[in-house]
């Protein structure tokens, strides 16, 4: 039986630490049908322009959103919310995040890459102001499923992220 969380609870944000990595592995397995491995999350501590954010809410890990800070722009890799806390923004809060971090870096720019069936990461993506530029053939090397290119220009967009 899962334990009762308060849907107004307040939810904080944090960099990643292994200490983490139980409680991300939980959310990551959870959340896709093709969860990223250990080995994975642990090589992304390793790599120098990875950064890695968590939503924490009554004392658990909400949410977690992996990205690469590169010289002109940000690439989302990796975002999931724990299945007992969606619905409640963290997600669209992890993003807002990640374009706060893009702005006090003065990078112009956020990409990332979305499955062609994830219509509500499609919706969320939209809604802050994303837009599609491409599409990936066969990007999913799991499934092949193809990926939407999109991006965020945040000289253009930032009256959306709230």
């Amino acid at each position: 039986m899962r334990g009762f969380f308060a849907a107004n609870a307040p939810v904080t944000f944090r960099a990643m630490t292994l200490g983490d990595i139980d409680s991300v592995m939980a959310i990551e397995r959870s959340s896709f049908a093709y969860p990223w491995s250990l080995r994975f999350f642990l090589q992304e501590f390793q790599t120098q322009c990875s950064r890695a954010l968590v939503a924490e809410s009554e004392g658990k890990v909400a949410g977690y959103v992996l990205f690469w800070l590169l010289p002109d722009s940000i690439d989302v890799h990796n975002i999931a919310v724990h299945t007992a806390f969606r619905r409640r923004g963290i997600g669209r809060a992890l993003l807002q995040q990640v374009v706060r971090h893009a702005q006090e870096r003065g990078v112009a720019r956020v990409t990332l890459e979305v499955r062609r069936s994830n219509f509500p990461a499609q919706k969320l993506y939209q809604s802050l102001g994303f837009l599609m530029t491409g599409i990936r053939k066969g990007y999913y090397s799991d499934d092949g499923e193809d990926a939407f290119a999109m991006a965020l220009e945040l000289g253009e967009e930032r009256s959306k992220l709230g």
